[in-house]
């Protein structure tokens, strides 16, 4: 059983260098309720929702032991929200978590892994560390995008209890770091047989692997 260490909805947009000129990566936390519906929390934001957001992507969660692990090796601390993220979680992995598996949040809240974060050049200029995506991809610890599948409130404190986990076995940060073959063709027949409903950038990237393993 795990916990909501955090709930984290934007702060303010902030001036950004890429095409959009604004970013909402700003998050920090609050201490009120927040509702999560498909596409998210309430009072958030995505200004790209091209790549951040929607239905596939409404929730980011991160963990404490991820977490720990960065400011470890930064020497700074990393509080909620730094990394974008909506919930950071406690005694539940999310960037170990099993593709498909599905946490109850609270009460009510049913929330599934959909598929790892990739880093970007948004994130680099939020974190200002040299290297910053490639050294994020190179460490393995993305965290999980999930999506929605009841809606409900989260807040600070609430508990977190994995409800279902498939079977395939290949997880968020396992996917993100190798995405081979293998790992492919496990997902799609998971998908088949019904066990899990890939999203469709996932599925995308699965079937992109199997094209380039079949060339």
């Amino acid at each position: 059983m795990g916990l909501v260490s955090a709930v984290c909805v934007v702060h303010q947009l902030l001036p950004d260098a890429g095409t959009d000129g604004v970013t909402a990566i700003d998050k920090r936390p609050t201490d009120e309720p927040v509702r999560v519906g498909p596409y998210g929390l309430r009072g958030d934001v995505q200004v790209s929702r091209k790549h951040h957001g929607g239905r596939t992507k409404a929730v980011y969660a991160y963990s404490e032991d991820d977490a720990a692990y960065w400011a470890g090796e930064l020497g700074r601390e990393i509080p909620p929200g730094l990394f974008g993220e909506n919930l950071r979680v406690d005694g539940v992995e999310a960037s170990g978590a099993v593709i498909g598996e599905r946490w109850r949040v609270g009460d009510t809240l049913v929330l599934e892994v959909a598929s790892p974060r990739t880093p970007c050049a948004t994130f680099a200029r939020r974190m200002r560390e040299p290297r910053w995506v490639r050294r994020f991809d190179e460490a393995g610890r993305p965290g999980a995008y999930l999506r929605v599948v009841k809606s409900g409130d989260v807040r600070t404190g609430d508990p977190i209890e994995v409800i279902s986990r498939p079977e395939h076995g290949v997880t968020v940060a396992g996917w993100f770091a190798a995405g081979d073959a293998d790992q492919a063709r496990a997902l799609l027949e998971a998908d088949a047989a019904g066990e899990v409903d890939l999203v469709p950038e996932l599925r995308a990237a699965v079937e992109k692997v199997l094209l380039r393993a079949a060339v």
